[in-house]
Formats: structure tokens, C-alpha cells, sequence
């Protein structure tokens, strides 16, 4: 009986995992867009610095 249990957990356990690496290339893709728009308004507040010191 405590076979059964163990490749129950074991099966679950794999599931989530694919599961888990199924969602991560949308995460990637969220941060690497959340840092994009950081980079964009970075370098919109250096040309209002610049702009404003000529």
C-alpha cells in the first residue's frame, strides 16, 4: 500500500514540475518586458537631463 502512495507523490510531484517549466517562458518573457519599459524610462529621464542642462 505505501508503494502506491509513493508513485502517487512521485507522479504528482513530476506533473508540477512540468507544469512549472510549461509557465516559465512566460515568465521570462514578463520580466524581460518589465525590464525593457525600465531601460525606456531610464533613458527618457537622461535625455530630459540632458536636455535641460543645454
Amino acid at each position: 500500500m505505501t508503494h502506491i502512495h509513493e508513485n502517487l507523490a512521485r507522479t504528482q510531484v513530476a506533473a508540477r514540475l512540468e507544469e512549472a517549466q510549461q509557465c516559465r517562458p512566460g515568465r521570462q518573457l514578463t520580466r524581460a518586458l518589465r525590464t525593457g519599459r525600465r531601460a525606456e524610462q531610464l533613458a527618457q529621464q537622461a535625455r530630459l537631463a540632458i536636455a535641460r542642462t543645454l
